[in-house]
């Protein structure tokens, strides 16, 4: 805007660039990367900022970092959705040339279905058709006697490594299309998979008021909307309504008793009106258009056509809505930055790979967590990945599309520290509660030798390896050595910071996880009468004595808070005498001299006014008042340590008064039933699936034939909980079933019923752990099970004699102690 140079009556004849720049403003810049232009950067100069922030996912230029959420912190802190990929791959059976396409399997109450896409002879012609398919069904027969497919007869089909084999010897990978494949043939089972994992989303979705959209990427607008034809419509438009209302009267069919609701939602949509192409206009002829492309530097590749990117934001919020009939959108995926929906469920990427647009970028389209029609975002932590699943269907093979995907993931994490060797851990501070401690040569050694003895990182690269992840997330850890202990959390989080392969966000193949039906156990009246008892809801109450908080909480500030001063750290180094491109390459060609720690002594207090008391409020949520008791009682050297570091002091402030507050909750809580129950058809229509890979075997006494285990412990729990003449029935409780506590829901593992008069308690809720000491145990989750003790006390106080016991257990073994004691 040039009026912002020019002298202006409304500025005292100023020019306003003039007096904004003399007040030294703070520029703040969102998407920093689009603004990077020779033109744009003098311009900004000219405000003569006193600081400039920069707020960007995809930094090109990077500067002093402030803060830095990068992928993985994203995903672990689950700020986005998993994803899921159905790939495709294309391969010949040798001496054969038959068409075949395994779309899946699928788990039935008797034996697996294959879902088989082949060739059928029909009387005007030869068509492709999706059939179910059990073991000993002959292709030749099914294909109306076709001569290609002669010896192609099911004799097994395996769902834990989603294959079928034929008697010929030949075997067939879900995903896996064989025989003349041409293009079209392709994009058309993308189309397919694209809609049923939309519809497969939906049907689980419509009841929590989640509107799900699928996005499909193409490359030209000719293949969606063809002006020479008289319908206008492109070839992948045909092909999308061709499909949908063949899946759509198969989901239709599946839905008449289940869910009524969706069904009438589904029946509703004309399948002309629930696709819609985003695509730039044409001025003349009101037609879409294909967009024009930048072409040089950073942005080659974007298009640089606004019609289409405002087009969908204009539609943003209507597209959410149940009542609007568009679920399945057609646009570039060369748009920019910031059109993306929070509720794209799936994405189909109908057009060939290549390097101008990465996957990560196609992908991260659809990674905002979904809202539902009151716009609330589904973040509930116990369910925000069974719900938030962005499911890719790719051109390629699913191997070959993760590979990629975590390799351009992998290098966006670059900033990470690749070694966890002892130079890494040597000098940093880490936060205690009696102030900062420097990590010192001898701690890093031994931090480093505690790594390489249990086998957690690589004693040649130094690289993290998977069995510490793995460990840490089955509470398995080896304990640290004594003098580290008491920095136990503060160690481990350094060590997370470090990058490792088996970190990434874990990509799954979205053809493993499947429904796995109900059996007749879950009609058993012992799991009735087991259900009646635990289906309660119930909302919690502390009651707090303030005074006694208060009182508390002084004797523990006084005790415990030591707040470090400032302090900055000096360090001086030099050139080596020789230096080659490899040194420059790593970083190595200056050495360290020598380093000095400075405390700063100025009392900040007296520059940055801070809102204590409201700020110790809102960490605690405690009210002000009774932060402001605490505070007065404190003794004035305490209070003083404000001045020296006032951030530290309302940190460190804050953790002590939520400890003292965690040790009141479970002397304070107590829980009320309320007249809700949880519904029985949560271990149906809110089912999710199930990655089949990591099932059981056929189980007798679950009221699933099947039932995934997260690890060693709960695998072998279930082998001999199964077995066991004394279990009646068992069920692994789904996610939505958990009890409230005031430091987060808590969803518990079993529900058992045993025989009558085989153990003293017959009904019994266990969660399974791999250590029983509470020290492996983190904080919250021992709050969680001990909150969840009294849950269950409450429930047998106030509503059955007959008792549910519930505890903690790392074997069958110990479970039996307990029930039989």
């Amino acid at each position: 805007n040039r009026r912002i140079y020019e002298v202006q009556d409304d500025f005292q004849s100023r020019r306003p660039i003039d007096v904004i720049s003399s007040n030294r403003p703070i520029l703040i810049l969102d998407e920093p990367q689009k603004m990077e232009g020779a033109r744009t950067l003098e311009g900004l100069a000219k405000f003569k900022p006193l600081m400039v922030l920069r707020y960007s996912a995809t930094h090109r230029t990077i500067h002093n970092v402030v803060y830095r959420l990068d992928a993985l912190d994203a995903y672990n802190q689950k700020l986005v959705k998993k994803i899921a990929v159905r790939g495709i791959e294309v391969k010949g059976l040798a001496g054969t040339n038959a068409y075949m396409y395994l779309e899946g399997i699928e788990i039935s109450k008797k034996a697996p279905v294959a879902r088989i896409e082949i060739e059928v002879r029909q009387g005007n012609g030869i068509k492709r058709i999706v059939k179910r398919l059990e073991k000993g069904r002959d292709l030749y027969v099914e294909s109306n006697r076709l001569d290609e497919y002669r010896g192609f007869v099911i004799a097994q089909i395996d769902a834990n490594t989603d294959t079928v084999e034929f008697t010929n010897g030949k075997v067939l990978n879900a995903g896996d299309a064989t025989g003349d494949v041409t293009e079209m043939a392709l994009r058309r089972i993308q189309i397919r998979e694209a809609i049923r994992a939309h519809l497969e989303k939906e049907k689980r979705l419509y009841a929590q008021g989640i509107k799900v959209l699928s996005l499909f990427f193409i490359d030209e607008v000719v293949k969606y909307r063809d002006y020479s034809q008289a319908d206008t419509q492109g070839d992948y438009a045909r092909i999308f309504e061709a499909e949908y209302e063949q899946l759509k009267a198969e989901y239709l069919g599946e839905l008449a008793v289940d869910h009524p609701e969706y069904r009438q939602y589904l029946k509703d949509i004309p399948v002309s009106k629930t696709h819609k192409g985003y695509f730039s206009i044409d001025k003349k002829t009101k037609h879409l258009t294909d967009p024009s492309y930048k072409t040089r530097g950073e942005s080659a590749g974007i298009s640089d056509d606004v019609d289409a990117y405002d087009l969908i934001l204009k539609d943003k919020e209507r597209l959410l809505s149940l009542s609007e009939p568009v679920r399945f959108i057609f646009s570039h995926s060369a748009l920019r930055e910031g059109w993306d929906n929070p509720n794209v469920f799936v994405m189909c990427i109908l057009k060939h790979s290549d390097n101008t647009i990465s996957r990560h970028q196609e992908v991260g389209r659809g990674l905002r967590l979904s809202v539902n029609q009151l716009g609330d975002r589904m973040d509930h932590p116990v369910t925000v990945h069974d719900i938030n699943v962005l499911t890719v269907v790719a051109s390629e093979s699913y191997k070959e599309f993760v590979t990629f995907l975590q390799r351009e993931i992998s290098e966006s994490l670059s900033a990470r520290p690749r070694k966890a060797d002892i130079a890494y851990f040597e000098g940093k501070i880490i936060h205690t509660a009696s102030g900062n401690v420097e990590i010192t040569p001898v701690m890093a050694k031994q931090i480093y030798k505690y790594l390489v003895r249990n086998e957690y990182s690589d004693d040649e690269t130094d690289q993290i390896l998977e069995s510490y992840h793995t460990a840490k997330a089955t509470h398995s850890l080896a304990e640290l050595p004594p003098d580290l202990a008491p920095y136990a959390e503060q160690i481990f989080k350094l060590i997370d910071s470090v990058f490792s392969e088996s970190q990434l966000p874990e990509v799954g193949d979205d053809r493993k996880p499947k429904t796995i039906p109900l059996n007749e156990n879950f009609e058993k009246a012992a799991f009735k009468a087991l259900w009646h008892k635990i289906n309660r809801k119930a909302v919690y109450r502390v009651a707090f004595d303030s005074e006694e908080l208060v009182r508390n909480c002084i004797k523990k500030l006084d005790k415990e808070l030591r707040v470090s001063p400032l302090q900055y750290r000096i360090e001086s180094g030099s050139q080596h005498e020789q230096i080659s491109d490899t040194q420059l390459k790593r970083g190595d060609g200056f050495r360290l001299d020598e380093s000095t720690v400075e405390t700063h002594k100025a009392s900040i207090h007296s520059i940055v006014k801070y809102d204590l008391i409201g700020n110790l409020a809102e960490n605690t949520q405690l009210v002000r008042k009774t932060i402001t008791d605490i505070l007065c009682g404190i003794e004035p050297s305490v209070f003083d340590q404000f001045k020296q570091n006032p951030e530290h002091f309302i940190a460190e402030t804050s953790r002590l008064i939520n400890e003292q507050k965690a040790t009141t909750i479970i002397e304070r809580l107590s829980y009320d039933e309320i007249s809700e129950q949880h519904d029985i058809d949560i271990f149906t229509a809110g089912q999710t699936k199930q990655d089949f890979s990591k099932a059981s075997q056929q189980l007798k006494r679950h009221i699933y034939d099947y039932v995934v285990t997260d690890s060693d412990v709960e695998r072998k729990f279930v082998t001999e909980l199964d077995s066991s003449t004394e279990v009646e029935v068992y069920a692994k409780l789904p996610r939505g079933f958990f009890i409230p506590t005031p430091v987060g829901d808590y969803n518990p593992d079993w529900a058992i019923a045993f025989k009558e008069g085989s153990v003293k308690h017959i009904y019994f809720v266990a969660e399974t752990k791999g250590s029983m000491s509470t020290l492996q145990l983190k904080a919250i989750e021992e709050t969680k099970i001990e909150c969840a003790r009294k849950f269950f006390d409450e429930i047998n106080r106030r509503i059955d004699p007959e008792r549910v016991k519930y505890e903690i257990v790392d074997s069958f073994g110990k479970l039996m102690e307990i029930v039989g004691g």
